[in-house]
């Protein structure tokens, strides 16, 4: 009977690392900006008034559904 081992050892990769690392800090950077954005957004809208959201067919209540709905669910 024939016996056979194979082992795997799996290999640090110093620049796969250092990739791995630059990506997750780009994706939490675009996340940022995306949220300031957003909030910007909400803001500006605040400060209209009823009679200017009205006209953009969006009520007071339903400004951050509207900017932030394709993003989160609400």
């Amino acid at each position: 009977m024939a016996h056979s081992a194979t082992q795997s050892h799996a290999r640090f990769s110093l620049p796969g690392l250092v990739a791995s690392i630059a990506a997750s800090v780009y994706g939490a950077l675009i996340s940022v900006a995306e949220a300031q954005s957003r909030v910007r957004q909400v803001e500006f809208l605040q400060s209209l008034s009823d009679e200017e959201l009205k006209k953009r067919g969006l009520s007071r209540e339903r400004i951050v559904h509207r900017v932030f709905a394709d993003s989160i669910w609400l």
